[in-house]
């Protein structure tokens, strides 16, 4: 079992999960697959289909964040089903998971930095407090596993805080690590780094961003002119731009999403702390508002509780299915 403190031996991302992913995927969903189950299973069993079951599951899907668009083609899912009195809580949250899992399937994209041009540059963007820092660190530990290059470059010059944090994570990962003193050009760094790793081989740039939202407009500024400078050494660069939303803030991460996503040329989503909340609904308006797909789902603080977002997994343990 790979562990927080030796991320160097993290299974591989973008191969089969190891044994032992949807118990931790079931574990981290648990407070928000109790809340969905507790509510929505209790409306149809024992109790024939109705009006008043239907606008009780409404209700109950949109507590649990699912949001307005979702909730009602999931109710009219239902509706054609025709549950009886006798419907068994298995048959329900069986229904219920393949209804989720129809809203989500066509959200979900393959994260890939080792299929790809080299070195492959991948830009994290999101607010602080998000995981994006953690979720950088973990990647970069996954890719050093498999035997990659992996060159992290600490672009929110802003924070020492984020700075020492990454360092750490490329000293544990035998990551390279690029900074530079507080205050400093984030996209200088990011041109000088992307430079240097062509000229030296690497596999992957990992390049962290700053995240604070209260100054939006120099945010975002400093966002595109990282991605700018980026360009002038490949115009296909950044190769991905990750957007890391934090489970735990519910219906804000939409309006976190809009920020971003409009502005920040996302190409994909990962949402962390999912374990932390009893509102991990909130997947769904999230993946549907966005133009970019779910590419990654974090459930505890471990490297291996990061692993690709499947959309089939996902809904079943949001609904409480233990397989």
């Amino acid at each position: 079992m790979t562990s927080a403190l030796s991320p160097a031996k993290a299974i591989p991302m973008t191969d089969t999960p190891k044994k032992g992913w949807f118990q931790r995927l079931s574990q981290g969903l648990s407070r928000s697959s109790k809340q969905m189950t507790d509510q929505v299973v209790s409306a149809f069993v024992k109790e024939p289909l109705s009006e008043a079951s239907l606008e009780q599951l409404e209700e109950h899907l949109l507590e649990s964040d699912l949001g307005p668009a979702a909730s009602a083609r999931i109710v009219e899912r239902f509706r054609a089903l025709k549950f009886g009195k006798d419907a068994q809580e298995h048959e329900v949250k069986e229904a219920l998971a393949e209804a989720v899992a129809a809203e989500l399937s066509p959200r979900q994209a393959t994260f890939d930095p080792l299929n790809g041009p080299k070195p492959y540059v991948v830009l994290f963007v999101g607010v602080n407090g998000s995981g994006k820092t953690t979720t950088l660190g973990k990647i970069a530990a996954d890719l050093t596993g498999k035997g990659a290059k992996v060159m992290i470059v600490a672009g929110d010059t802003f924070r020492a805080a984020a700075r020492e944090q990454l360092k750490v994570w490329a000293e544990r990962a035998g990551a390279h690590f690029e900074s530079r003193r507080d205050g400093a050009d984030a996209a200088g760094l990011a041109f000088d780094a992307y430079a240097k790793a062509r000229q030296e081989g690497f596999d992957v740039v990992l390049i962290d961003t700053a995240g604070r939202l209260q100054n939006k407009s120099a945010l975002m500024d400093e966002l595109l002119k990282i991605v700018r400078v980026l360009k002038k050494v490949d115009p296909d660069a950044p190769h991905d731009t990750l957007l890391v939303l934090d489970a735990t803030v519910g219906r804000n991460a939409l309006a976190q999403e809009q920020i971003f996503g409009r502005t920040a040329f996302v190409t994909g989503i990962v949402m962390t702390k999912l374990d932390g909340t009893a509102r991990g609904g909130v997947l769904v308006p999230v993946a549907q508002a966005s133009d970019a797909p779910l590419m990654l789902i974090g459930v505890g603080e471990g490297v291996e509780d990061l692993q690709p977002f499947d959309a089939r997994a996902f809904s079943r343990s949001l609904v409480g299915l233990t397989d």
